[in-house]
């Protein structure tokens, strides 16, 4: 493990400057949403059914603009909502999204009756269209579920930059829960959940700290 240790190094140190102030209340703001209703942590899936190749700003910006209209348009006034606001997916994210509201009571029962996020992970990538496991973590992670980390480019590049994994051609279920195992290893070692441990790689490589 000695390949990480730069990479330790800088994560002790950026835990002991403000940095951790802006985490620190990032996360008490995901675990706010965790305890809201069923129609809140729906929209939170729709801003994460969003994001898939597309700038993580440009997501907020619309997500805010839309708000409770993600509970009720139908699905060609939410693509025409999408295209005036200058989103790059309109049509098959709304489809997408308006697919998954049917399933909002389906979420809240298997949210209520899941062992922990793991099973949560895996009935939400298995039945809610246009998402995977990235998708799926960053959802769960944006509700208060601290055991998840968003396996992204930026990610990725970090941590091909200090040569702890070689960048995948391609991100499959495999090479994603591989990478995950060493995130989660990189988290222990810096005594942070993966949550944490997230947004603060998020911050080393973008220099922000976004949702």
């Amino acid at each position: 493990y000695r390949i990480m240790q730069e990479l330790l190094d800088t994560l002790q140190t950026l835990k002991t400057n403000t940095i951790k102030e802006h985490v620190d209340a990032r996360l008490a703001e995901f675990h706010e949403i965790k305890t809201e209703p069923i129609h809140s942590i729906f929209k939170e899936l729709c801003f994460c059914i969003m994001t898939a190749n597309c700038s993580a700003a440009k997501c907020i910006e619309v997500h805010e603009h839309i708000g409770n209209d993600f509970l009720t348009v139908s699905e060609i006034e939410l693509a025409n909502k999408f295209k005036e606001l200058g989103y790059r997916f309109p049509h098959v994210r709304s489809k997408f999204i308006i697919e998954a509201r049917e399933k909002m009571s389906q979420l809240e029962i298997v949210m209520k009756s899941a062992n922990g996020g793991k099973d949560l992970r895996e009935w939400i990538v298995k039945n809610i269209k246009g998402i995977g496991y990235k998708e799926a973590s960053h959802f769960l992670r944006n509700i208060g579920y601290s055991e998840y980390a968003i396996v992204d480019f930026h990610i990725v590049d970090l941590l091909a930059r200090h040569n702890i994994v070689e960048k995948p051609k391609s991100m499959t279920k495999t090479k994603y829960l591989e990478i995950e195992d060493t995130l989660k290893t990189i988290g222990k070692k810096v005594n942070l959940n993966m949550a944490e441990l997230d947004l603060y790689l998020w911050y080393l490589e973008t220099g922000k700290i976004l949702k």
